[in-house]
């Protein structure tokens, strides 16, 4: 049995994914990582499609 997710339930979890993200790229020392650069690009795109500023929650 599949259950989706509510708005409410997405938008958490993909501001933990954000804020994880940034974690590590504050710890990444500012060493450039494409890939971690490309996910949180990404990731921004998806809180922006679900109504979230995150300008509030940037680092």
């Amino acid at each position: 049995m599949v259950q989706e997710m509510s708005d409410k339930e997405l938008i958490t979890v993909t501001i933990d994914r954000y804020t994880d993200l940034q974690q590590i790229k504050k710890a990444n020392g500012g060493h450039e990582n494409e890939i971690l650069d490309y996910l949180i690009k990404v990731t921004i795109a998806k809180l922006s499609s679900l109504g979230v500023n995150v300008e509030d929650i940037t680092l």
